[in-house]
This record gives C-alpha cells, sequence and structure tokens, in this order.
C-alpha cells in the first residue's frame, strides 16, 4: 500500500506499469494476469492485443477513488502463450480447411487452462485479488474453475452478448463460445448471464436443463426500462441468485458495440457506459466479495483499449472494496 504523501495519483504517468502505478505485482492487492490468447475466434481477430494496448491506454486513465493505494498490476505474459496461440491458430486454420487437428487446438486449450489456473491459485494463496485480461473468452476459463475449487459454490457475474454454453463449436472444445460451459465444474455455484442477444437452440437446452444458470437478455432489459422500473432495482433483482462470494467474467461484447467496435464478435445492442458502471456499483452495495474477474475480448485498437482500461478500473475497484 502506498503511503498517503509519497505518490501523485494525480499526476501524469510515470514508468510503463498498469495506470502507471508504481506497485509490482507481488505488492498490488489486484494482480492482472495477461493472456493474449484468441485462436478459436470466429469472426474478428486481434483480441490477442488487448493486454498489451490496455496497458498502455491505462496511462490516460485518471486514479480519482478507486484502488491506486492498494495497487492494480500486471505481471509479465507467460512467453509459451504466444506460441501456443500460433500453434492453435495455425490449426484451426487447418481444420478450417478440412484437415483433422481438432486434438491439436484442444490439448492447447488444456495447457492454456492449466497455467491460468496455476496463476490464478497462486493470487488466491498470496491473498490477492486475480484478475485474468484476455484475450478470447476461453481464456478464464481455467481461472474459474480454480477459483470454485478454492471456494466452494463460488456464483459467477456474467456479462455478454452471447450464452457461450455450447459444447463445442466449429469442433473446438475449448471455444471461447464454450467458455461458460467449460466452467460448469461441480463445485461451481449459480451463475447469472446478463445482456445476451445471440442465443442458440442448444444453448436455451442447456439453460433449462441446469438449475444454476439465470438469464437476462438484452431485450428483457429493455423492457424493463420501458416499463419504468429503475436500473438499479434491476440490478438488484439480477444479482439476487448469486452468493456472499463471485467472479465476475465480462467479455465486453456485452457492452454497446460503439464502446468496443473491434471486439471478436459483435452484436447490436448491450449495455450502455453508464449501465455498466451502474451494475458494477450493485455489486459493491450488495455486499457480495469479488474474489476475482476477467475482462475479456478486448480489441486491441485504441479506442476498444481505452474504454476495455476503464472497465478494468471499475472492476479492480469494485473487488478491492468488497474485501
Amino acid at each position: 500500500m502506498i503511503p498517503d504523501d509519497s505518490w501523485d495519483p494525480d499526476s501524469p504517468a510515470g514508468g510503463d506499469g498498469l495506470y502507471g502505478l508504481p506497485h509490482t505485482p507481488d505488492e498490488a492487492a489486484v494482480r492482472v494476469i495477461p493472456v493474449p490468447f484468441d485462436a478459436t475466434v470466429s469472426f474478428g481477430s486481434g483480441t490477442s492485443a488487448a493486454p498489451e494496448a490496455v496497458r498502455m491506454a491505462s496511462w490516460q486513465v485518471d486514479l480519482d477513488g478507486g484502488p491506486w493505494r492498494q495497487g492494480v498490476a500486471m505481471e509479465p505474459v507467460d512467453p509459451r502463450i504466444a506460441a501456443w496461440n500460433q500453434e492453435a491458430g495455425d490449426a484451426v486454420g487447418r481444420c478450417r480447411a478440412g484437415e483433422d487437428a481438432y486434438e491439436v487446438v484442444d490439448r492447447v486449450g488444456m495447457r492454456l487452462n492449466a497455467l491460468v489456473g496455476r496463476r490464478v491459485t497462486a493470487a488466491l494463496d498470496a491473498g490477492q485479488i486475480p484478475a485474468v485480461l484476455g484475450g478470447d473468452h476461453s481464456v478464464p476459463v481455467g481461472a474459474v474453475v480454480a477459483a470454485a475449487q478454492a471456494t466452494p459454490g463460488l456464483g459467477v457475474l456474467h456479462i455478454d452478448a452471447h450464452a457461450d454454453l455450447r459444447p463445442a463449436y466449429e469442433g473446438f472444445a475449448w471455444s471461447h463460445a464454450s467458455a461458460i460451459g467449460n466452467m460448469l465444474v461441480e463445485e461451481l455455484g449459480p451463475v447469472v448471464s446478463v445482456g445476451l442477444r445471440d442465443v442458440s437452440s442448444v444453448e436455451r437446452s442447456v439453460y433449462a436443463a441446469d438449475d444454476r444458470l439465470h438469464w437476462w437478455s438484452d431485450q428483457d432489459l429493455a423492457n424493463l426500462g420501458w416499463s419504468g422500473e429503475p436500473w438499479p432495482t434491476t440490478c438488484a433483482r439480477m444479482l439476487e441468485p448469486l452468493p456472499e462470494e463471485i467472479w465476475i467474467t465480462w467479455d465486453i461484447d456485452g457492452l454497446d458495440p460503439t464502446l468496443c467496435p473491434g471486439t471478436g464478435t459483435p452484436v447490436p445492442g448491450g449495455l450502455s457506459w453508464q449501465q455498466a458502471l451502474g451494475l458494477i456499483d450493485a455489486v459493491s452495495a450488495s455486499g457480495r466479495r469479488v474474489v476475482g474477474f476477467d475482462v475479456v475480448e478486448v480489441g486491441g485498437e485504441p479506442w476498444d483499449a481505452n474504454v476495455g482500461a476503464r472497465l478494468l478500473w471499475a472492476l479492480a475497484g469494485c473487488a478491492v472494496a468488497s474485501r
């Protein structure tokens, strides 16, 4: 923690760390784990560039309030991830060309899950809040599984345009389109999905078969707003099924795509920036403890990274305040 008089949060960012903060990853309350992996993306590419783009964009975020004293720091990227992204990406291309390279893609996915899971476990054991920064939505699967094993009954607040419940997509078991389904280990508790607007018939059947899953579509939220229900009331209703301890998994395409035009699979509709911050405020007001969180599917362009850096900061502040 920074003493009161040793660092000025209003000064221009110095150094090259997240938000210009002076903490090392071992010192910070929030340990950001960068995972620049997007091999299974099915539309737009480039989210593997997000961790570095967000780091640079973060220097422009004003640190009024928030967890600057406790610290938010990003650990170095594991050098194996780039090689795995290339290996899996090449195999995905071969599969789409008609070759049978599915086992290669799935093997890389399992390696990535294990790596991210170990990093999250280490952060939790050190008393830190792990924050995974993707990359596509497949990257926090190992994180959530590890957190659920450490905290049985852990709930998940899931913000997304998509349900991500496909058993596999394009034949890839660890696809970004299967992320939530792959998180549904025995130890996991309720999952509340917010802002969905592209859902397949297979995913609807998964929802119907698992009573842990709760779903608020983008149209549901619009209808409630049109009926006059205040957004804080809607947020409180959405959070109701969640237990005291939660993980927040935030696919940035859950936002209005004007805020994230470079995301992998943009969909019309989505939360406004004010709604997003209101939902984060509602988590804080609810008294729930945020065990960890992730921000994924951020595009690598400056505007996307600008929004991603601010979302990361807001979630970090919520998580630190929830301790």
